[in-house]
């Protein structure tokens, strides 16, 4: 099962507005379309966190690559980490219940402004493949955002 969730209300960074959930533009676009609840200028040469408040549920051969829009990118906004790799297991996890963010680089000369509503990147699931001689792997995700090396 793949869907979006409007994260817990507890663990929401904007509690005061609506969620525009993630969409695909066109029938044949692979990346879901992620908006921006928040208004934010993004100066040159800094770094902002958006936090979406929206968690994706997806099976565990998956994963969730966010990116940014090829638009973004021709104004010179990056992903600060330049690729999103979600696994599942971030889903629901105890520290922010699986919110989705976008750490946007603005690498340009000129503010970069969003508004709320406008598109901050895009998501693609897809599935991936591991080795077979792999020895069996019992640890789990113990936070949210960055946190594949804190396992328990």
């Amino acid at each position: 099962m793949r869907k979006f969730e409007i994260v817990s209300k507890q663990k929401r960074k904007y509690t005061d507005v609506e969620i525009k959930m993630p969409k695909r533009a066109t029938k044949f676009s692979a990346g879901y379309d992620f908006y921006s609840p928040i208004d934010i200028v993004i100066e040159p040469n800094k770094t902002e966190m958006i936090w979406t408040d929206i968690k994706a549920q997806f099976n565990t051969n998956e994963v969730l690559i966010l990116c940014v829009t090829s638009g973004m990118g021709k104004k010179g906004i990056m992903l600060a980490n330049n690729i999103g790799i979600i696994d599942c297991d971030y889903y629901n996890n105890v520290n922010n219940d699986g919110n989705l963010g976008f750490m946007l680089y603005n690498r340009g000369s000129e503010p970069y402004v969003i508004k709320c509503g406008d598109k901050i990147g895009q998501g693609i699931f897809t599935t991936f493949l591991t080795v077979d001689n792999e020895d069996e792997i019992l640890e789990t995700r113990v936070g949210g955002f960055g946190s594949t090396v804190k396992v328990s």
